[in-house]
């Protein structure tokens, strides 16, 4: 199983979560459901998976995670939209 970097939203051009995981179904899962009240994808109920991408090992999920955090906000949107440009739901596909 491979590490995934996520990007969730909760509409188009919406607030952006991005997390790293191992079990990227599993999470998102979570997500959708509120499995973690309180937390800020729950909170603005960020529940529409918008871009996945796939590493090899835990370090460099998280290396890629870190910084596409450090990214200004237009580059996040250009980067969903070249492999997702009607920001479609990208979780029933999993």
């Amino acid at each position: 199983m491979s590490w995934s970097v996520y990007i969730i939203t909760n509409k188009p051009n919406g607030v952006l979560y991005i997390g790293e995981t191992k079990q990227l179904k599993r999470r998102i899962y979570q997500h959708i459901n509120k499995a973690h009240p309180g937390t800020f994808s729950a909170r603005y109920n960020l529940d529409k998976l918008v871009y996945v991408e796939h590493h090899k090992s835990e370090g460099d999920a998280k290396k890629r995670e870190l910084q596409l955090k450090k990214w200004n906000r237009a580059w996040k949107i250009e980067l969903i939209e070249k492999s997702n440009p009607e920001w479609k739901d990208l979780y029933q596909n999993l």
